[in-house]
């Protein structure tokens, strides 16, 4: 996909703070977090959403999320995690290629999902976060 910007970030022409990578998925820290070490899976083999998502990367992508889920509760002593999927533009999907939301959550932490946020990060932010989950991840 040409114009789809995943797929850019998943063939490494846009430039992204990947935590984890393997054959068929890349984690790379949100660049708009909903909160620090909001992580997005991507599968690297292009699917619009839900609905056309391979069989294969669908039963693929929950245990990777449960390791990512696991890294970054214990990283960041998060009290919850949330993990988000939106599917069209009516559920507030804002890239049109496929993707897992993991956000850490906080008790009172204020975060309201698929709204605007106020949290604000620095890039060295999110790479200081990056490098405490991909070390957890390879611990």
């Amino acid at each position: 996909m040409e114009e789809c910007i995943f797929c850019k970030i998943v063939d490494n022409e846009i430039h992204s703070f990947c935590v984890y990578e393997d054959a068929d998925f890349k984690v790379i820290m949100d660049k708009f977090p909903a909160q620090k070490g909001h992580v997005l899976i991507i599968p690297k083999d292009h699917s619009t959403n839900i609905f056309d998502i391979s069989d294969d990367a669908a039963a693929k992508i929950y245990p990777l999320a449960k390791k990512l889920s696991i890294a970054i509760k214990e990283t960041l002593c998060a009290d919850g995690i949330n993990i988000v999927q939106n599917n069209g533009k009516a559920a507030n999907q804002a890239v049109f290629h496929f993707h897992l939301h993991i956000i850490p959550r906080y008790v009172d932490d204020g975060v309201k999902l698929n709204t605007p946020t106020n949290y604000v990060t620095s890039d060295a932010e999110i790479l200081e976060v990056a490098d405490l989950i991909r070390n957890k991840l390879n611990s």
